[in-house]
């Protein structure tokens, strides 16, 4: 893996720093621990520098998505075949670092979804940052059209969140309780405001926020302007057909604007990772 974005003041240099604690070339350290060279992989400590989530007062709202080159977010339903070794770690280190995963119930069917587990290789930072030993699942559902005997809900290391509307079916919420997760009303009738949503998980201490989609549920996060980061991994396929975008439903208004973060390449695939322009300290007329 090689960083791309920003770039190296000397291309030539085989010490180069990333400003985050990551430094590439040939058998150089990282600062913690961990090399990284052309020919080596990126270990977990230097790519939880890299994305480390920004020191703001306030919820943080990251998406990490994956897409071919001709816009696909999924092939067969899925993510999987359209991603690669390098996508799963950094999939791995956004989990590491969040304190929960948003997810849409659509997703949790296709993709089937697991309570999150403890790693070892994030126990110390996460114990640093008054985290607990895994994030919480929160499953975005209007219906609560949902298995609520799966491990998901009934056997996660920590509990999972259930967002809904007030007006979910009362039997579905007895049910979601009844199995042990804990249920976040965040809208009226039977809709989840995305706005709200992230508003009651930052008041449930919960403000480094990760979400995997799908589609329908980032494109409302883009809509509501709630979405702060977009990590994104263009992989090198084409697949054509007809499946979804990364993000879908409702358009906004105006375009919103987002900004290069970094960008690292591996077998041809580019890990990109874009910050809103307002919360990247970049003016809209740069």
């Amino acid at each position: 893996m090689r960083r791309l974005f920003p770039v190296p003041c000397d291309p030539s240099d085989t010490e180069v720093s990333t400003g985050t604690g990551v430094s590439t070339g040939t058998g150089v350290s990282t600062g913690t621990g961990v090399s990284t060279g052309t020919e080596g992989e990126w270990g977990l400590d230097a790519l939880a520098d890299a994305y480390a989530y920004p020191g703001t007062d306030g919820p943080w709202l990251r998406a990490n998505m994956v897409s071919t080159l001709d816009g696909a977010a999924q092939h067969d339903g899925r993510s999987q075949p359209i991603s690669c070794a390098g996508d799963m770690r950094i999939f791995g280190t956004l989990r590491g670092l969040a304190d929960v995963v948003v997810a849409g119930a659509q997703t949790v069917r296709q993709e089937g979804y697991r309570p999150a587990r403890a790693r070892e290789a994030f126990a110390a930072r996460r114990a640093a940052a008054g985290q607990g030993p895994a994030p919480a699942i929160a499953v975005v559902s209007g219906s609560l059209d949902l298995d609520f005997s799966l491990p998901l809900f009934v056997s996660p290391l920590v509990p999972t969140l259930v967002l809904t509307g007030a007006g979910a079916p009362p039997g579905r919420m007895a049910a979601a309780r009844d199995a042990g997760a804990e249920v976040v009303i965040a809208g009226e009738g039977s809709r989840v405001d995305p706005a709200r949503a992230v508003r009651e998980l930052a008041d449930r201490g919960f403000r480094r926020l990760l979400t995997e989609g799908g589609p329908r549920l980032l494109g409302q996060f883009v809509a509501a302007g709630v979405l702060d980061e977009l990590c994104l991994t263009l992989s090198p396929m084409l697949t054509a057909g007809d499946a979804q975008r990364i993000a879908g439903g409702p358009g906004t208004d105006v375009p919103e604007r987002f900004a290069l973060a970094s960008m690292l390449e591996e077998d041809g695939f580019l890990f990109t990772r874009y910050r809103r322009v307002e919360k990247s300290g970049i003016s809209r007329s740069a």
